[in-house]
């Protein structure tokens, strides 16, 4: 383990009914997170912030090593990504957003290139993009996994970032 690097070790039951995951790994200590949210749906898109940021500082990541930044919506969320994940200030680098089916198949566009764009800033930056943009059928289903029955999105989007970080510095440490 590298001295600027500290060990984490954490048990986290998203649901009483589902098993708990647990991550064990090294989070560097300066490690930096930038976060994209977008304020359409913000019901829901506050609670994902809110799952991801108490997941962060239950991995001891301090609020001034967080970045958020506020979007209008969904489709705003890949171009704001990719200008944080290749700035080279972050370790990785969460989107978070919720588009719900509506009576036209707008939601059909949107989540397609969000999906690619988000992928395509990850691929050319190196830097972990992760997706935690709901793409739901009804405005119950993005309740549900934005802190309700289902879990917490925000959160899980929080881990797969960590368990990122500590899975590149483990390929860079074997690869290179």
């Amino acid at each position: 383990m590298a001295k600027d690097s500290q060990p984490l070790t954490s048990d986290v039951c998203h649901m009483a009914q589902r098993p708990s995951h647990r991550f064990e790994g090294t989070l560097p200590a300066a490690a930096r997170f930038a976060i994209v949210v977008a304020r359409f749906n913000e019901e829901i898109t506050s609670k994902l912030l809110e799952g991801a940021l108490d997941t962060l500082r239950e991995y001891d990541v301090a609020d001034d090593r967080v970045f958020v930044a506020h979007v209008p919506g969904a489709f705003e969320i890949p171009m704001i990504a990719d200008r944080l994940a290749k700035s080279g200030r972050f370790a990785a680098v969460l989107c978070l957003g919720a588009v719900i089916k509506g009576e036209t198949p707008h939601d059909e566009y949107i989540n397609r290139q969000v999906a690619s764009g988000i992928a395509r800033a990850a691929r050319e930056s190196g830097v972990p993009v992760i997706f935690g943009v709901l793409t739901c059928l009804t405005r119950e289903q993005a309740l549900d996994r934005a802190g309700g029955k289902v879990g917490n999105k925000g959160s899980e989007a929080a881990l797969a970032a960590i368990e990122m970080i500590d899975l590149i510095e483990k390929l860079r440490s074997t690869v290179e």
